[in-house]
């Protein structure tokens, strides 16, 4: 849907980004057999599964032909990522205080 105010676009972009993040993070946590650290692995999978979330209404809004549907899908999506940048805002804030320790 062509509109100027579309955030949709950057909403998919941006969450495509950190998602590819989120994954190296729990890649590396679980390679380097880090099992002491679940809460981290933990907040980084819900942030993965936010992300992906918001990867999917951003991009159905897109697609959507009707207007309405597409701003619902949109306003959905930047809550979602919303939230999962909550969730990397609590996994910094813990790996960068050493809270774990």
């Amino acid at each position: 849907m062509a509109n100027e105010n579309n955030k949709s676009p950057h909403i998919l972009n941006t969450s495509s980004n950190l998602l590819g993040f989120c994954l190296i993070v729990l890649t590396s946590i679980k390679v380097a057999h880090f099992n002491q650290v679940t809460i981290i692995d933990d907040i980084t999978g819900i942030a993965a599964i936010l992300l992906t979330g918001s990867c999917i209404l951003s991009f159905l809004s897109m697609r959507s032909k009707q207007r309405r549907r597409s701003e619902k899908l949109e306003e959905a999506a930047d809550y979602i990522f919303l939230l999962s940048l909550v969730c990397i805002s609590v996994t910094i804030i813990i790996v960068s205080f050493d809270l774990l320790a």
